[in-house]
């Protein structure tokens, strides 16, 4: 099977079961009190979502363009691919927070963040077949490490979330 039509049925596959997950989820805590983020967000917060927010999409951006500028085809369909689930979190973080201010928004990152672990670390693999990429994997390697340090404090802010003693 064609590589890029493999990550697209790959991520699709992923985001059907996430989906179906928090909407079952979500139906089943259809009665528990509607979710709002605590107030006030901790100082140290803006630094951390701002970081991850640059560090996340700059870097595999500059890859992306670099990859379609250079008809680097199994570069572009990572990092497409990590950038259509990376824009379907956001998007189902915005519909259960702020729509439906449901609590299932507190479990999307837990769903999506691992599996971008795994996107990364597939993507690592895949150019491993040619050395010319090194510069490539060193930024699979960086996100790595970055969406890993995020998911610890994502781990780290359950706690508060849910406002638990």
């Amino acid at each position: 099977m064609n590589l890029g039509l493999r990550l697209l049925v790959e991520n699709a596959v992923f985001f059907t079961l996430a989906t179906g997950f928090l909407a079952i989820t979500g139906w089943s805590w259809r009665n528990v009190e509607p979710f709002a983020l605590p107030e006030p967000l901790p100082g140290w917060f803006k630094y951390w979502f701002g970081s991850v927010q640059v560090l996340g999409i700059l870097p595999p951006a500059i890859a992306l363009i670099w990859a379609i500028l250079h008809n680097e085809p199994i570069v572009w369909s990572i990092f497409a691919a990590y950038f259509i689930l990376l824009a379907l979190q956001i998007l189902t973080e915005t519909l259960t927070l702020r729509k439906w201010q449901s609590v299932v928004w507190v479990m999307v990152p837990y769903l999506y963040v691992p599996y971008r672990l795994w996107q990364l670390y597939e993507g690592f693999a895949l150019t491993t077949i040619t050395t010319d990429l090194v510069w490539i994997q060193l930024i699979l390697l960086a996100e790595i490490v970055i969406w890993g340090i995020n998911y610890l404090l994502d781990l780290a802010q359950l706690p508060r979330l849910f406002r638990w003693k």
